[in-house]
Protein backbone atom coordinates (compact mmCIF):
# COMPACT_ATOMS: atom_id res chain seq x y z
CA UNK A 1 0.00 0.00 0.00
CA UNK A 2 2.65 2.12 0.50
CA UNK A 3 5.37 2.85 -2.12
CA UNK A 4 9.14 2.82 -2.33
CA UNK A 5 9.19 6.92 -2.34
CA UNK A 6 12.46 8.95 -2.87
CA UNK A 7 15.09 9.61 -0.88
CA UNK A 8 15.15 13.57 0.51
CA UNK A 9 17.81 12.91 2.82
CA UNK A 10 19.12 11.06 6.32
CA UNK A 11 18.87 11.44 9.66
CA UNK A 12 20.87 9.54 12.63
CA UNK A 13 21.57 7.01 9.88
CA UNK A 14 18.37 6.28 8.54
CA UNK A 15 17.07 6.93 5.34
CA UNK A 16 14.20 9.38 5.19
CA UNK A 17 11.88 8.91 1.59
CA UNK A 18 9.06 10.15 0.95
CA UNK A 19 5.99 8.94 -1.28
CA UNK A 20 4.28 10.43 -4.01
CA UNK A 21 0.77 10.42 -2.06
CA UNK A 22 2.52 12.45 0.36
CA UNK A 23 2.20 15.46 -1.94
CA UNK A 24 -1.37 14.91 -2.43
CA UNK A 25 -2.20 15.11 1.59
CA UNK A 26 -0.02 18.42 1.45
CA UNK A 27 -2.03 20.21 -0.68
CA UNK A 28 -5.39 19.12 0.69
CA UNK A 29 -4.12 19.81 4.21
CA UNK A 30 -3.15 23.67 2.90
CA UNK A 31 -6.30 24.07 0.98
CA UNK A 32 -8.15 23.21 3.97
CA UNK A 33 -6.05 25.57 6.69
CA UNK A 34 -6.34 27.88 4.22
CA UNK A 35 -10.38 28.05 4.60
CA UNK A 36 -9.55 27.70 8.31
CA UNK A 37 -7.43 30.66 8.68
CA UNK A 38 -9.59 32.79 6.70
CA UNK A 39 -12.87 31.81 9.17
CA UNK A 40 -11.12 32.69 12.23
CA UNK A 41 -8.41 35.59 11.33
CA UNK A 42 -10.55 37.20 8.01
CA UNK A 43 -7.88 40.08 8.41
CA UNK A 44 -5.16 38.24 6.76
CA UNK A 45 -5.60 38.55 3.21
CA UNK A 46 -5.03 35.56 0.50
CA UNK A 47 -1.21 35.63 0.63
CA UNK A 48 -0.96 35.18 4.27
CA UNK A 49 -3.43 32.34 4.80
CA UNK A 50 -1.80 30.36 1.90
CA UNK A 51 1.25 30.87 2.70
CA UNK A 52 0.94 30.47 6.47
CA UNK A 53 -0.87 27.28 5.73
CA UNK A 54 1.41 26.07 3.43
CA UNK A 55 4.39 26.58 6.24
CA UNK A 56 1.95 25.25 8.93
CA UNK A 57 1.40 22.09 6.65
CA UNK A 58 5.14 21.23 6.11
CA UNK A 59 5.82 21.46 9.76
CA UNK A 60 3.22 19.21 10.86
CA UNK A 61 4.90 16.55 8.53
CA UNK A 62 8.16 17.41 9.90
CA UNK A 63 6.03 16.53 13.54
CA UNK A 64 4.90 13.43 11.72
CA UNK A 65 8.97 12.67 10.93
CA UNK A 66 9.78 13.62 14.79
CA UNK A 67 6.99 10.99 15.76
CA UNK A 68 8.36 8.45 13.93
CA UNK A 69 12.21 8.96 14.22
CA UNK A 70 11.37 8.59 17.71
CA UNK A 71 10.23 5.06 17.43
CA UNK A 72 13.19 4.52 15.32
CA UNK A 73 16.10 5.91 17.40
CA UNK A 74 14.12 3.96 20.49
CA UNK A 75 14.56 0.50 18.12
CA UNK A 76 18.51 1.14 17.10
CA UNK A 77 18.90 1.33 20.72
CA UNK A 78 17.77 -1.81 21.05
CA UNK A 79 19.51 -3.43 18.06
CA UNK A 80 16.74 -3.53 15.83
CA UNK A 81 18.08 -2.48 12.13
CA UNK A 82 15.98 0.70 10.61
CA UNK A 83 15.72 0.35 7.24
CA UNK A 84 14.01 4.09 6.35
CA UNK A 85 11.16 6.51 7.47
CA UNK A 86 8.31 6.84 4.67
CA UNK A 87 6.04 9.68 4.55
CA UNK A 88 2.97 9.33 2.96
CA UNK A 89 -1.07 9.62 2.73
CA UNK A 90 -1.79 8.61 5.85
CA UNK A 91 1.78 10.21 7.91
CA UNK A 92 4.75 8.16 8.03
CA UNK A 93 6.15 4.75 8.48
CA UNK A 94 9.30 3.45 10.30
CA UNK A 95 10.23 0.44 8.36
CA UNK A 96 12.03 -1.42 11.39
CA UNK A 97 13.40 -5.23 10.14
CA UNK A 98 11.74 -7.14 12.41
CA UNK A 99 10.04 -7.80 15.32
CA UNK A 100 11.01 -6.66 18.71
CA UNK A 101 12.52 -9.09 21.12
CA UNK A 102 10.47 -8.86 24.05
CA UNK A 103 7.39 -7.32 25.38
CA UNK A 104 9.20 -4.48 27.21
CA UNK A 105 11.06 -3.28 23.86
CA UNK A 106 7.87 -3.27 21.89
CA UNK A 107 6.26 -1.43 24.70
CA UNK A 108 9.19 1.12 24.23
CA UNK A 109 9.43 1.22 20.58
CA UNK A 110 5.55 1.41 20.42
CA UNK A 111 5.04 4.69 23.07
CA UNK A 112 8.10 6.72 21.80
CA UNK A 113 5.87 8.23 19.02
CA UNK A 114 3.25 9.26 20.97
CA UNK A 115 4.88 10.60 23.81
CA UNK A 116 7.00 12.94 21.24
CA UNK A 117 3.88 14.04 19.82
CA UNK A 118 2.07 15.37 23.43
CA UNK A 119 5.39 16.70 24.25
CA UNK A 120 5.79 18.42 20.29
CA UNK A 121 2.10 19.16 21.02
CA UNK A 122 1.83 20.76 24.38
CA UNK A 123 5.35 22.60 23.61
CA UNK A 124 3.61 24.38 20.82
CA UNK A 125 0.43 25.42 22.45
CA UNK A 126 2.79 26.62 25.11
CA UNK A 127 5.30 28.94 22.18
CA UNK A 128 1.91 30.05 20.73
CA UNK A 129 -0.76 30.98 23.41
CA UNK A 130 0.61 30.39 26.48
CA UNK A 131 -1.89 27.81 26.78
CA UNK A 132 -5.11 28.87 25.39
CA UNK A 133 -7.08 25.85 24.03
CA UNK A 134 -10.51 25.82 23.10
CA UNK A 135 -12.36 23.90 20.45
CA UNK A 136 -12.48 24.60 16.61
CA UNK A 137 -11.76 23.07 13.41
CA UNK A 138 -8.64 20.88 13.06
CA UNK A 139 -7.72 21.91 17.08
CA UNK A 140 -7.80 25.49 16.31
CA UNK A 141 -9.55 27.38 18.45
CA UNK A 142 -12.18 29.55 16.61
CA UNK A 143 -12.55 32.17 19.39
CA UNK A 144 -10.07 33.69 21.32
CA UNK A 145 -7.29 33.90 18.42
CA UNK A 146 -7.59 37.86 17.47
CA UNK A 147 -4.56 39.07 19.38
CA UNK A 148 -2.67 36.45 18.16
CA UNK A 149 0.20 37.14 15.71
CA UNK A 150 -0.13 34.82 12.27
CA UNK A 151 3.18 32.55 13.88
CA UNK A 152 1.14 31.65 17.52
CA UNK A 153 -2.00 31.23 15.41
CA UNK A 154 0.39 28.72 13.40
CA UNK A 155 1.78 27.07 16.54
CA UNK A 156 -1.36 27.20 17.97
CA UNK A 157 -3.06 24.46 15.41
CA UNK A 158 0.04 22.78 15.45
CA UNK A 159 0.14 21.94 19.22
CA UNK A 160 -3.43 20.96 19.10
CA UNK A 161 -2.89 18.56 15.66
CA UNK A 162 0.03 16.98 17.31
CA UNK A 163 -1.70 16.18 20.56
CA UNK A 164 -4.49 15.03 18.80
CA UNK A 165 -2.04 12.85 16.73
CA UNK A 166 -0.91 11.47 19.94
CA UNK A 167 -4.57 10.21 21.29
CA UNK A 168 -4.99 8.63 17.99
CA UNK A 169 -2.28 6.52 17.69
CA UNK A 170 -2.67 5.57 21.39
CA UNK A 171 -6.73 3.82 19.67
CA UNK A 172 -5.75 0.40 20.97
CA UNK A 173 -5.62 -1.74 17.73
CA UNK A 174 -3.14 -2.88 15.26
CA UNK A 175 -1.24 -1.09 13.05
CA UNK A 176 -1.72 1.88 15.46
CA UNK A 177 1.05 2.46 18.30
CA UNK A 178 -1.46 1.81 20.63
CA UNK A 179 -2.15 -1.57 19.02
CA UNK A 180 1.14 -2.43 19.72
CA UNK A 181 0.99 -1.49 23.24
CA UNK A 182 -1.57 -3.68 23.69
CA UNK A 183 0.42 -6.18 22.10
CA UNK A 184 2.70 -5.78 24.10
CA UNK A 185 0.82 -6.20 27.24
CA UNK A 186 -0.78 -9.57 25.83
CA UNK A 187 2.57 -11.04 24.54
CA UNK A 188 4.05 -10.16 28.27
CA UNK A 189 0.85 -12.07 29.59
CA UNK A 190 0.58 -14.99 27.16
CA UNK A 191 4.17 -15.30 26.22
CA UNK A 192 3.36 -15.46 22.58
CA UNK A 193 3.71 -13.20 19.96
CA UNK A 194 1.10 -14.67 17.74
CA UNK A 195 -1.68 -14.87 19.94
CA UNK A 196 -0.72 -11.52 20.75
CA UNK A 197 -0.54 -10.20 17.13
CA UNK A 198 -4.02 -12.04 16.81
CA UNK A 199 -5.82 -10.65 19.66
CA UNK A 200 -4.40 -7.17 18.40
CA UNK A 201 -4.91 -7.67 14.68
CA UNK A 202 -8.52 -8.40 15.96
CA UNK A 203 -9.15 -5.53 17.63
CA UNK A 204 -7.50 -3.32 14.96
CA UNK A 205 -9.70 -4.75 11.92
CA UNK A 206 -12.76 -4.05 14.86
CA UNK A 207 -12.12 -0.33 15.03
CA UNK A 208 -11.55 0.10 11.47
CA UNK A 209 -14.99 -1.09 10.72
CA UNK A 210 -16.05 1.07 12.83
CA UNK A 211 -14.25 3.66 11.09
CA UNK A 212 -15.70 2.88 7.83
CA UNK A 213 -19.43 2.92 8.93
CA UNK A 214 -18.91 6.45 10.85
CA UNK A 215 -17.58 7.41 7.62
CA UNK A 216 -20.21 5.83 5.35
CA UNK A 217 -23.61 7.71 7.78
CA UNK A 218 -21.24 10.72 7.74
CA UNK A 219 -21.28 10.63 4.00
CA UNK A 220 -25.23 10.64 4.20
CA UNK A 221 -25.28 13.96 6.46
CA UNK A 222 -25.49 12.12 10.02
CA UNK A 223 -23.50 13.99 12.21
CA UNK A 224 -20.88 12.08 14.75
CA UNK A 225 -19.93 13.62 18.02
CA UNK A 226 -15.79 14.78 17.41
CA UNK A 227 -16.53 13.54 13.83
CA UNK A 228 -18.76 16.05 12.64
CA UNK A 229 -20.35 15.47 9.06
CA UNK A 230 -20.20 15.92 5.65
CA UNK A 231 -19.71 13.84 1.97
CA UNK A 232 -15.98 14.80 2.18
CA UNK A 233 -15.10 13.93 6.12
CA UNK A 234 -17.02 10.95 5.52
CA UNK A 235 -15.23 9.50 2.65
CA UNK A 236 -11.73 10.20 3.96
CA UNK A 237 -12.81 8.35 7.15
CA UNK A 238 -13.69 5.60 5.13
CA UNK A 239 -10.56 5.97 3.50
CA UNK A 240 -8.45 6.07 6.74
CA UNK A 241 -10.38 2.82 8.25
CA UNK A 242 -9.90 0.66 5.12
CA UNK A 243 -6.17 1.37 5.16
CA UNK A 244 -6.15 0.32 8.91
CA UNK A 245 -7.92 -2.45 8.14
CA UNK A 246 -5.35 -3.68 5.24
CA UNK A 247 -2.48 -2.62 7.63
CA UNK A 248 -3.99 -4.63 10.87
CA UNK A 249 -4.87 -8.01 8.64
CA UNK A 250 -0.73 -7.47 7.53
CA UNK A 251 0.43 -7.24 10.77
CA UNK A 252 -1.07 -10.36 11.73
CA UNK A 253 0.08 -12.55 7.97
CA UNK A 254 3.74 -11.12 8.80
CA UNK A 255 3.89 -12.76 11.92
CA UNK A 256 2.50 -15.83 11.07
CA UNK A 257 4.36 -16.32 8.09
CA UNK A 258 7.88 -15.70 10.57
CA UNK A 259 5.98 -18.78 12.31
CA UNK A 260 5.97 -20.85 9.51
CA UNK A 261 9.29 -20.19 8.33
CA UNK A 262 10.51 -20.70 12.09
CA UNK A 263 14.18 -22.65 11.57
CA UNK A 264 13.74 -23.01 7.91
CA UNK A 265 17.17 -22.69 6.29
CA UNK A 266 17.83 -21.14 2.49
CA UNK A 267 19.17 -24.40 1.81
CA UNK A 268 16.16 -26.85 2.71
CA UNK A 269 13.93 -23.87 0.31
CA UNK A 270 16.61 -23.01 -2.73
CA UNK A 271 16.64 -24.62 -5.94
CA UNK A 272 20.16 -26.27 -6.84
CA UNK A 273 21.80 -26.33 -10.62
CA UNK A 274 19.16 -23.81 -11.86
CA UNK A 275 19.58 -22.97 -15.26
CA UNK A 276 22.56 -20.27 -15.75
CA UNK A 277 24.24 -18.40 -19.18
CA UNK A 278 27.53 -16.86 -19.74
CA UNK A 279 28.01 -13.43 -20.43
CA UNK A 280 28.98 -13.17 -23.91
CA UNK A 281 25.12 -14.83 -24.52
CA UNK A 282 22.81 -13.13 -26.93
CA UNK A 283 19.57 -12.37 -26.21
CA UNK A 284 18.17 -14.14 -29.04
CA UNK A 285 19.68 -17.26 -27.63
CA UNK A 286 18.91 -16.47 -24.36
CA UNK A 287 15.08 -16.30 -25.31
CA UNK A 288 14.81 -19.44 -27.59
CA UNK A 289 17.33 -21.78 -25.93
CA UNK A 290 16.50 -20.73 -22.09
CA UNK A 291 13.52 -19.19 -21.79
CA UNK A 292 10.49 -20.51 -24.27
CA UNK A 293 9.19 -23.68 -23.15
CA UNK A 294 10.23 -23.07 -19.26
CA UNK A 295 8.61 -21.22 -16.25
CA UNK A 296 12.30 -19.75 -15.67
CA UNK A 297 12.17 -15.87 -15.16
CA UNK A 298 15.75 -15.05 -14.10
CA UNK A 299 19.09 -16.67 -15.37
CA UNK A 300 22.63 -15.86 -13.18
CA UNK A 301 25.47 -15.26 -15.22
CA UNK A 302 28.57 -17.18 -14.58
CA UNK A 303 31.91 -16.83 -15.67
CA UNK A 304 34.29 -19.23 -15.02
CA UNK A 305 32.50 -21.10 -12.71
CA UNK A 306 31.72 -17.75 -10.89
CA UNK A 307 28.59 -15.56 -10.38
CA UNK A 308 28.94 -11.93 -12.11
CA UNK A 309 25.46 -10.79 -12.46
CA UNK A 310 21.54 -12.30 -13.10
CA UNK A 311 19.74 -11.46 -16.12
CA UNK A 312 15.96 -11.64 -15.60
CA UNK A 313 12.68 -11.26 -18.04
CA UNK A 314 12.39 -7.64 -17.09
CA UNK A 315 15.88 -7.16 -18.42
CA UNK A 316 15.38 -9.02 -21.80
CA UNK A 317 12.35 -6.34 -22.32
CA UNK A 318 14.25 -3.47 -22.16
CA UNK A 319 15.53 -4.45 -25.09
CA UNK A 320 14.05 -3.92 -28.39
CA UNK A 321 13.13 -6.91 -30.58
CA UNK A 322 15.42 -5.58 -33.51
CA UNK A 323 18.26 -6.11 -30.98
CA UNK A 324 17.91 -8.99 -29.67
CA UNK A 325 20.82 -10.84 -32.16
CA UNK A 326 23.61 -8.47 -31.42
CA UNK A 327 22.58 -7.51 -27.75
CA UNK A 328 24.77 -9.48 -25.19
CA UNK A 329 23.99 -11.02 -21.05
CA UNK A 330 26.38 -8.98 -19.76
CA UNK A 331 25.18 -5.52 -21.58
CA UNK A 332 21.72 -5.80 -19.82
CA UNK A 333 22.33 -7.84 -16.51
CA UNK A 334 22.77 -6.76 -12.73
CA UNK A 335 26.42 -7.24 -11.73
CA UNK A 336 26.89 -9.46 -8.71
CA UNK A 337 28.19 -6.39 -7.42
CA UNK A 338 24.50 -4.59 -7.34
CA UNK A 339 22.83 -7.77 -6.08
CA UNK A 340 21.51 -8.55 -2.55
CA UNK A 341 21.96 -12.40 -1.90
CA UNK A 342 21.45 -15.18 0.43
CA UNK A 343 23.50 -17.96 1.87
CA UNK A 344 22.55 -21.63 2.19
CA UNK A 345 21.97 -21.71 6.33
CA UNK A 346 20.34 -17.59 6.75
CA UNK A 347 16.79 -18.05 7.77
CA UNK A 348 14.50 -18.41 5.20
CA UNK A 349 12.26 -15.73 7.07
CA UNK A 350 15.27 -12.95 6.87
CA UNK A 351 15.51 -14.37 2.68
CA UNK A 352 11.85 -13.45 2.65
CA UNK A 353 12.44 -10.13 3.72
CA UNK A 354 15.34 -9.17 1.74
CA UNK A 355 13.04 -10.60 -1.46
CA UNK A 356 10.76 -7.88 0.05
CA UNK A 357 12.59 -5.13 0.67
CA UNK A 358 14.44 -4.99 -3.20
CA UNK A 359 11.20 -5.83 -4.65
CA UNK A 360 12.54 -8.92 -6.83
CA UNK A 361 11.54 -12.63 -7.11
CA UNK A 362 14.71 -14.51 -6.55
CA UNK A 363 17.88 -14.34 -4.63
CA UNK A 364 21.05 -16.01 -5.58
CA UNK A 365 22.19 -18.09 -2.66
CA UNK A 366 26.09 -18.15 -2.93
CA UNK A 367 28.75 -19.48 -0.55
CA UNK A 368 29.24 -17.58 2.76
CA UNK A 369 32.77 -16.85 2.19
CA UNK A 370 32.56 -15.75 -1.65
CA UNK A 371 32.31 -12.05 -0.77
CA UNK A 372 34.63 -10.88 -3.86
CA UNK A 373 33.27 -9.65 -7.02
CA UNK A 374 32.23 -13.04 -8.48
CA UNK A 375 30.80 -15.59 -5.60
CA UNK A 376 30.12 -18.78 -5.95
CA UNK A 377 26.45 -19.92 -6.95
CA UNK A 378 24.87 -22.84 -4.80
CA UNK A 379 21.60 -22.29 -6.00
CA UNK A 380 18.49 -19.62 -6.47
CA UNK A 381 15.94 -18.83 -4.03
CA UNK A 382 12.70 -17.71 -5.63
CA UNK A 383 9.79 -15.87 -4.17
CA UNK A 384 7.60 -19.20 -5.30
CA UNK A 385 9.97 -22.15 -3.66
CA UNK A 386 8.77 -19.94 -0.31
CA UNK A 387 5.28 -19.54 -1.14
CA UNK A 388 5.25 -23.30 -1.91
CA UNK A 389 6.36 -24.17 1.29
CA UNK A 390 3.94 -22.20 3.47
CA UNK A 391 1.30 -23.71 1.25
CA UNK A 392 2.44 -27.13 2.43
CA UNK A 393 3.26 -26.43 5.62
CA UNK A 394 0.61 -24.06 6.95
CA UNK A 395 0.51 -25.99 10.49
CA UNK A 396 3.82 -25.25 11.72
CA UNK A 397 2.40 -21.85 12.64
CA UNK A 398 0.12 -23.39 15.25
CA UNK A 399 2.93 -25.28 16.52
CA UNK A 400 5.25 -22.67 17.12
CA UNK A 401 6.39 -21.66 21.10
CA UNK A 402 6.36 -18.06 21.94
CA UNK A 403 9.79 -16.67 23.16
CA UNK A 404 10.87 -16.88 25.81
Amino acid sequence: MIGKGFPIGRLFGISIRMDWSWLFILLLITWNLTFVFNRVRPEWNAGLSWGMALLAALLFFSSVLAHELAHSLVAKSQGLPVHNITLFLFGGVANIQREPDSPKNEFLIAIAGPVTSLVLGFALLLLGTGGLITAGQIGLPVTGVGDLSPLNTMLLWLGSVNIFLAIFNLIPGLPLDGGRVLRSILWAITNNLRTATRIASFVGQAIAWIMIVAGIVMAFGVRIPFLGTGFINGIWLVFIGWFLNNAAMQSYQQVEIKDILEGVTVSRLMRQDPPTVEPDCKISDLVHTHLMGTDDQAFPVLEQERLVGIVTLDDIRRVPRAEWDTVRVQEIMTPSQNLVTSFPNEDASKALEKLIQRDVRQLPVVRPDGFNNAPELLGLLRRRDIMRWMQIHPDRAGNSRGPG
